[in-house]
Order: structure tokens, then C-alpha cells, then sequence
């Protein structure tokens, strides 16, 4: 059972961010202009470590990558993703809030910044803007 119940808000929160659902992978993404900063999903028991578990799946740094798989049992590599710059975390872990909420920030951080200055800017503009009575 997903004791984050904080996680979809707080991925969602981010600037410019999308939720969808890639049916043939069974995974929920989240998107900043396009490109995947995080994803859930519960593998099945054929995949070893993983099966059985829901996972989130967050961009990291390699070095934090490193560090936090050897404080933390529950951050595996990334679950089908390359391994030396993706982790996954079992949300049915004891991973601590405030360090999921870090490496949540800390990857969607990591995709923006790999975004065009004009989409960033285009981004931020977006969020400033009031939304409009309807």
C-alpha cells in the first residue's frame, strides 16, 4: 500500500506539469513539455526485486543516485529505465517524506533544466498568468 498519498499533488505542483497513462507499459507518467521527470507503476512478481511493489521512478544525479541506494534499501536503479541516472522507489517503503520530496523536486528540477530557455520561459509565463472566470 502507497503511504505517499502526497505524491501525486506534489509531482503535479511542479510548473508546467502533466500526469498521463501509457497503457502499454501500464504507468503513469508525469511530463514537463514532453519529457517524463517521474513515473508510478506496479510491476508483476516476473520482475524480480521489483514485482509485487508500486514504484515510483525519479531522474537522480548518478552520485546521489549511488548515495541513496546504499542509505536506503527501498531506492532500487530505475525500474526499465538506464540505471546510472534513473531510481525507483517502493512507495510501500520507509523511505522518509522529506527525502522523497527532495528527489521528487530534485528530478523534475533535472528535466526543466534540460528544457530550452523559451519553453522554461514559456513554462513560467504560463503559471503566473491567473487563471480566467469561466
Amino acid at each position: 500500500m502507497n503511504r505517499y498519498d502526497w505524491l501525486d499533488e506534489t509531482l503535479l505542483r511542479n510548473p508546467g506539469a502533466e500526469k498521463d497513462y501509457k497503457e502499454e507499459w501500464e504507468w503513469h507518467r508525469y511530463l514537463v513539455d514532453g519529457k517524463m521527470f517521474a513515473a508510478t507503476c506496479e510491476p508483476g512478481q516476473k520482475y524480480g526485486i521489483y514485482g509485487g511493489h508500486e514504484l515510483v521512478t525519479l531522474k537522480c544525479e548518478p552520485m546521489l543516485s549511488e548515495l541513496m541506494r546504499k542509505e536506503y534499501a527501498d531506492i532500487l536503479p530505475g525500474f526499465y529505465m538506464n540505471k546510472q541516472n534513473w531510481i525507483s522507489v517502493f512507495l510501500d517503503g520507509t523511505v522518509p517524506d522529506d527525502v522523497l520530496r527532495d528527489l521528487c523536486e530534485r528530478s523534475y528540477r533535472l528535466v526543466f533544466g534540460k528544457l530550452t530557455k523559451k519553453a522554461q520561459r514559456e513554462i513560467l509565463e504560463n503559471q503566473e498568468k491567473p487563471m480566467s472566470p469561466g
